[in-house]
């Protein structure tokens, strides 16, 4: 099968892969929160983004490496973490993880993800990354540390924009609860996809494997939007960021920055990088598009920026590079392509982002990625 004939791009495999998982497990993926403006948002302002084309450079084949971290990187992007990864496609933090190594580029796996870290220890590349929801309680956040560490992870993420759980109406209304409980509504859903049920029939339905150790706690009684991670953790303040840098010893990230205002403090600090996101329009429906906040972040900071939300093809990665990240993290695609084509998918989706970045980086005559032209706001 000639993939890059049949599945150009993204677009392309978002559209296969609503047709092979059932219909709750897309809400989950897919959806955003309230009516999803802040989604469309993203969407819309990275579309006003644009550069002037530059012409009569001759023939080059663009370099896509980066620095990030003391490490050069052979792309710009990487495999940012998102919640029950496994409830995409079966074994799908391993899968990622492996992908991630062998790509040379970061994967970061979740807290709430349905493998642990000693689950993925022996896949985990040379940028394994482990992004934490804050815990309560100091005796688990230093498990949880400790148990990273030894697994391999040597970058922390602390995700700080998700102080309460978020309403995302679209998974209500699917039906789907933290853990799954497959009623006869949803069963009838997965009959009608038998690659995926097949897969979850051979490694179980997923749960939140981290979490095991520390669910002491009953969980009747949270919204369906959340699960047994809301029991054990808290919204952090600055005090929480504080403790972890100094309890932790490598690369420390804030995930879910907004305000240069906040990410001059975190610099101060001690972290080692500010992620801008707004967590693909998942948790805040007024929250604006992160292109739209990048630039005043980036006059606030000389910190690296990553950067995700929105993001849906090489020229977007360009976007946010030409205007001030540093790199760029993409959630939801990767398992767009995992659920379209198995894990055969993410390696394809890799192509297909590194030729849209060559083609476009072409067009602007721009042979690295520190050569992007000033970009502009379309009208």
């Amino acid at each position: 099968m000639d993939l890059t004939n049949r599945y150009p791009a993204l677009s392309d495999l978002r559209t296969r892969a609503r047709g092979r998982i059932p219909k709750f497990v897309w809400e989950y993926l897919d959806s955003g929160t309230g009516v999803e403006a802040a989604k469309a948002r993203n969407r819309a302002a990275l579309d006003r983004i644009g550069m002037i084309p530059s012409v009569l450079h001759g023939e080059f084949d663009p370099d896509l490496s980066t620095e990030l971290f003391g490490h050069q990187m052979p792309l710009p992007f990487g495999i940012a973490p998102v919640g029950m990864s496994g409830l995409m496609w079966p074994n799908a933090e391993r899968h990622l993880a492996r992908a991630g190594a062998r790509l040379g580029i970061p994967y970061t796996l979740s807290t709430v993800a349905t493998a642990a870290p000693e689950d993925i220890q022996g896949d985990l590349g040379t940028h394994a990354w482990f992004q934490m929801y804050p815990p309560r309680d100091e005796g688990i956040r230093t498990d949880m540390l400790n148990r990273a560490k030894a697994a391999g992870f040597r970058t922390l993420v602390l995700t700080v924009d998700v102080p309460v759980a978020s309403r995302r109406e679209r998974q209500t209304r699917s039906g789907l609860t933290n853990p799954p409980k497959l009623t006869p509504r949803l069963l009838a859903q997965v009959a009608q996809r038998p690659a995926w049920a097949l897969g979850m029939a051979r490694t179980g339905m997923p749960h939140m494997r981290m979490l095991d150790a520390y669910a002491t706690k009953a969980t009747a009684n949270l919204p369906v939007t959340a699960h047994v991670g809301y029991l054990l953790r808290t919204s952090p303040d600055w005090d929480y960021v504080s403790w972890l840098r100094d309890a932790w010893e490598g690369p420390f990230v804030i995930k879910g920055v907004m305000r240069g205002s906040d990410a001059e403090r975190l610099e101060g600090l001690g972290a080692d990088a500010i992620w801008i996101s707004n967590h693909a329009g998942r948790q805040f429906d007024g929250a604006p598009a992160t292109i739209d906040v990048l630039p005043a972040v980036r006059r606030a900071t000389k910190l690296p920026i990553i950067f995700d939300s929105g993001v849906e093809g090489g020229l977007d990665i360009l976007r946010a590079i030409a205007s001030g990240a540093d790199f760029v993290m993409l959630g939801r695609a990767w398992h767009y392509a995992l659920a379209a084509l198995g894990p055969g998918g993410i390696d394809h989706l890799a192509h297909i982002l590194t030729a849209d970045l060559k083609a476009n980086m072409g067009q602007l005559g721009s042979k690295t990625l520190r050569d992007l032209p000033k970009p502009f706001q379309h009208s």
